[in-house]
């Protein structure tokens, strides 16, 4: 058994992060491919109402992510710096009380998603044109949920513990799995928004039962052990404390969509005579398209953070404040030029972008505008994502939990709501209005992430060297 985790203290902070980010963000850009690749599909095999329904499941599904990052990310975290200090028994009792975290979560998501799932479908905005998919979709891919939730867990803590090239290996092969089996399901079986479901099941399943192999094998520097399965309370506390930044991110997102998805309704339905009486629907789809594209952007930004934790986690353990400080603006050159990237994308091209995803004309024609107003200020979500995980990274739960939750919770909730009625004052599309209020609130999420930052800085230079950012 090799100590996997000395060079985080020692090897060259460049060479660490190109090292742990890259299966990282490959890993994370890969997972994406599940969900762009039941909208491509769907929107090519099967019709424009079978995407909107999709979208429906998003948040919900976000909300079973929400418990699984909860979980991961906490015990990922906590695991970093727990071996930064070099307690291996507390490292491999973090692996088990976090599986036995992942087990009561995942028993209580299927209970309840089985026991509501038409409540919830419709709380999150699905109508008489898209429940139907959305239930198909929901009845068949819950259990591998379960599995996803499971995955992302162990694979976090695969990269904590020195393995970073395995958990990508192990995300990737499920992704390519889903990516194969998509296209059989649906244009040779037929089986519709059924197939795509039945291919992220399976391979959400394969990969779970991977992730739980490497940490059963006794070449694992950490692995499952008889005094790791007691539970303990304080290690429950320090992951879910730790974990409840991304957790509360992931839960205010699925609010937030369901409050959105209920405003495209209300104001899309407002635009039948330009988009045909589905324009309602199609308005739920097009920020489906959106959040996909968006949200396979942040996977590049994410996966570079996955880097940067267990880098800054065992540094900010063993004391090292020079080191610290290198990872994080290494970190954050590259996810605002990732965000740079985004917003250029959706500035030159949009109508290429939603081509992809659908070929109905009325839904790019509504998409293109979403695209280039949501992507307009991505750079800056860049920086807003930066500042959480770092400060997630070293055991500053408030400060994440609050930096997470501005774009989100206290900017776009409220803006939602009163954009769209002063466009529709001025005789603007109140649809506008909503991608408006999206833009102006990955503005104003920056500027408070900004304003923690510099608070915090004072306290890095007293006590790390944290000077030189």
């Amino acid at each position: 058994m090799e100590d996997r985790t000395k060079e985080l203290g020692s090897g060259r902070i460049g060479r660490l992060l190109f090292a742990y980010a890259l299966p990282a963000v490959i890993s994370q850009v890969i997972a994406s491919i599940y969900n762009i690749a039941d909208r491509i599909f769907l929107g090519q095999g099967v019709d424009a109402m079978a995407i909107a329904g999709l979208a429906i499941t998003m948040p919900i599904m976000n909300v079973i992510h929400a418990f699984g990052s909860l979980v991961g990310a906490g015990s990922s975290a906590r695991m970093s710096i727990v071996l930064g200090k070099r307690d291996i028994a507390w490292a491999e009792n973090i692996l088990g009380n976090s599986l036995l975290l992942t087990f009561a979560f995942g028993a209580l998501f299927l209970g309840v998603g089985y026991s509501f799932l038409d409540d919830i479908l419709g709380m999150f905005g699905a109508s008489d044109l898209t429940l139907d998919y959305a239930r198909t979709y929901m009845l068949i891919v819950l259990p591998g949920m379960f599995f996803t939730t499971l995955t992302f867990n162990l694979t976090g803590l695969m990269r904590a513990s020195g393995y970073p090239m395995k958990s990508m290996y192990i995300l990737v092969s499920g992704a390519i799995l889903n990516v194969i089996l998509d296209p059989v399901f649906i244009f040779v079986f037929k089986w519709g928004i059924a197939g795509a479901a039945w291919a992220t099941t399976i391979s959400m399943f394969l990969t779970g039962i991977a992730s739980l192999l490497h940490f059963c094998s006794p070449k694992s520097f950490i692995r499952f052990r008889s005094h790791a399965w007691k539970p303990r309370l304080y290690i429950f506390k320090n992951i879910l404390m730790i974990g409840m930044s991304p957790f509360l991110m992931n839960l205010a997102a699925s609010a937030v969509v369901a409050m959105l998805n209920t405003q495209l309704l209300r104001y899309g339905g407002r635009l039948s005579g330009v988009f045909g009486e589905n324009a309602a629907d199609l308005a739920v789809g097009t920020y489906g398209i959106v959040n996909t594209f968006c949200s396979f952007m942040v996977m590049f930004m994410l996966g570079l953070c996955q880097g940067m934790q267990p880098i800054a986690g065992y540094n900010y353990g063993a004391g090292h404040g020079d080191r610290l400080k290198s990872v994080y603006v290494k970190t954050m050159r590259f996810n605002i030029g990732v965000g740079a990237l985004a917003a250029l994308l959706g500035l030159a091209m949009p109508r290429v972008l939603a081509a992809i995803f659908t070929n109905d004309s009325n839904m790019i024609d509504m998409t293109v505008p979403a695209l280039r107003l949501l992507l307009l200020f991505f750079p800056l979500v860049g920086f807003t994502i930066t500042n959480s995980n770092f400060f997630q990274s070293i055991d500053k739960p408030f400060i994440a939990i609050i930096t997470s939750l501005s774009r989100q919770v206290i900017f776009l909730l409220p803006m939602i709501y009163i954009i769209p009625l002063i466009f529709e004052r001025f005789s603007a599309p109140g649809l506008m209005g909503i991608w408006t209020a999206c833009a102006i609130s990955d503005v104003l999420g920056a500027i408070l992430a900004a304003i923690l930052l510099s608070t915090q800085l004072n306290v890095f230079r007293k006590k790390s060297n944290f000077d030189e950012i």
